[in-house]
């Protein structure tokens, strides 16, 4: 069986999996993992705090430092059947595509990956290849955070991350971070007749609201000069607010979902510190006046990384080299990149499909994609060989 059919094949078998990020990935992972023991690879398997999701780290060639990782989630966004042509949960080809949910976030990246592993197992690889497959990616980067950590306990220094996310295979070498916050608001119910007898969570989350939306309009003139960003400044963005009971009932809770795309560390602080200085020295004492009881509290739901672009990249080199581009992007998007840049792994975003089909009904990869994606991996295998 050739490359390309064996991808398909496995890229069947990885999206009827519904591996949706609510729900386990362990079934998945248990079949990859087949596949990379039988190609002789040494794994490590590591699971949540709840038992139902696991990473899968795993390694062919040599054991040492300087290793080279091929990184996938895989979780999926959820998928309504009614919203599809066919179902989300079955492959199905039409037209030179590939359709089903994750065919291109990202199991089409992590099909042909698998793929090509007995391949650069019989190469003589010179250094280390490592294969990194992560869980809730797409709530939070959960798994890939908790997956620095292990790697780093084992003492496993690889030097280069290729992440493939869908680029279209182009080379990406930055991106912003996403940061991810529920703030709530406990404040005083009450007859709607006597605002004054109580404290409206509603009215003091609007104002935190107005806050953000201040701090989204200073943040443009933060803008780092020659930023090749879309917008080129951090954004601030409120998604969802939720409070109240009645018209006539003063709110006595309400919660505001919202989150920044942060171009630098130090504008995630600036929001952060100004947004703690305005809620302990205005909101706070404003409604603790009527009832001691209220609060306001901040979850962080998720702060992942941006990939910073840097001047000398060993990965952007290599990536560049094997796919013939001569010059990388930066996206607007999140992943995982982030983390194994700050884990001081050269990190570079490259992989087959088009971001403009990820999370909507009838996604699909194009089969010259995958062609695409091993033919860099082919190309990887040979420069590993060397």
């Amino acid at each position: 069986m050739n490359m390309l059919a064996r991808t398909r094949e496995i890229l069947g078998q990885l999206v009827a999996f519904p591996t949706v990020s609510s729900d386990s990935n362990l079934e998945l992972i248990a079949y990859t993992a087949d596949l990379l023991s039988d190609a002789g690879a040494t794994l490590s398997l590591s699971r949540d705090d709840s038992g139902t999701k696991a990473n899968l780290f795993a390694t062919l060639g040599p054991a040492g430092d300087g290793g080279i990782v091929l990184s996938g989630h895989t979780d999926v966004v959820p998928a309504d059947p009614s919203e599809w042509t066919s179902d989300p949960f079955t492959l199905t080809e039409r037209g030179g595509r590939l359709y089903g949910r994750g065919t291109c976030d990202m199991k089409g990246f992590i099909a042909a990956a698998l793929a090509m592993a007995p391949r650069f197992a019989e190469a003589g690889l010179a250094r280390p290849l490592h294969f990194a497959l992560t869980y809730d990616e797409e709530i939070g980067c959960f798994g890939a955070r908790a997956l620095m950590g292990e790697i780093a306990n084992a003492g496993i220094r690889p030097s280069v991350a290729i992440i493939g996310e869908p680029t279209g295979m182009g080379v990406i070498e930055g991106h912003k971070g996403c940061y991810e916050y529920t703030t709530e608001f406990t404040g005083l119910e009450g007859h709607g007749s006597q605002p004054g007898k109580g404290v409206n969570a509603i009215e003091y989350a609007t104002r935190y609201v107005s806050r953000l939306l201040d701090l989204g309009e200073r943040l443009k003139a933060r803008a780092p000069a020659g930023s090749r960003f879309d917008p080129p400044w951090t954004t601030v963005q409120v998604g969802r607010m939720a409070g109240g009971t009645a018209r006539n009932v003063i709110a006595g809770a309400c919660a505001v979902e919202w989150e920044m795309r942060p171009v630098t560390a130090g504008d995630a602080a600036f929001v952060k510190r100004d947004l703690n200085d305005y809620v302990d020295a205005v909101l706070l004492p404003a409604m603790r006046a009527v009832s001691p009881g209220c609060g306001i509290v901040t979850h962080v739901i998720g702060e992942v990384e941006g990939l910073q672009v840097v001047g000398e990249s060993e990965a952007r080199e290599i990536v560049c080299g094997l796919t013939g581009c001569d010059h990388a992007d930066v996206v607007p998007f999140g992943t995982e990149a982030g983390l194994f840049q700050s884990a001081g792994i050269s990190s570079i975003i490259c992989g087959p499909g088009s971001i403009a089909q990820a999370h909507k009904p009838d996604e699909f990869i194009a089969i010259d994609q995958l062609a695409a994606c091993l033919e860099m991996l082919d190309k990887l295998r040979l420069t590993l060989a060397e």
